[in-house]
């Protein structure tokens, strides 16, 4: 089991930019892909960018490709999620996820609390 904690949301003006991090406890995180998915108000939670356990291959929702950099430091124990470029729409609350045998593109066995990201414009 591994728990997920997430930080480094807050509000930003369109346009700017954030970096979200995941600390995952426990000592085998290289072994769990890890993702992140968001939710807007009033909408379903939906995948955001995901990368790989082994290989760290990357995976993103075609609304952020070019904009966000999913990555990973295995000997921190944390998955980034780094955002440029936000607009108005990237506003939620963004969730880190981890899976021990895929790559969480539309689900995963653990969930973190969530962070909030608010983009102004």
């Amino acid at each position: 089991q591994v728990q997920l904690v997430e930080s480094g949301g807050g509000l930003v003006q369109a346009g700017g930019s954030l970096r979200l991090s995941c600390a995952a406890s426990g000592r085998t995180f290289s072994s769990y892909a890890m993702g992140w998915f968001r939710q807007a108000p009033g909408k379903e939670r939906e995948f955001v960018a995901a990368i790989s356990r082994t290989y760290g291959n990357t995976y993103y929702a075609d609304s952020v490709k070019g904009r966000f950099t999913i990555s990973r430091d295995n000997a921190k124990n944390t998955v980034y999620l780094e955002m440029n470029s936000l607009k108005p729409e990237d506003t939620a609350v963004y969730y880190c996820a981890a899976d021990p045998r895929v790559v969480p593109l539309t689900g995963a066995a653990y969930w973190g609390q969530g962070t909030q990201v608010t983009v102004s414009s």
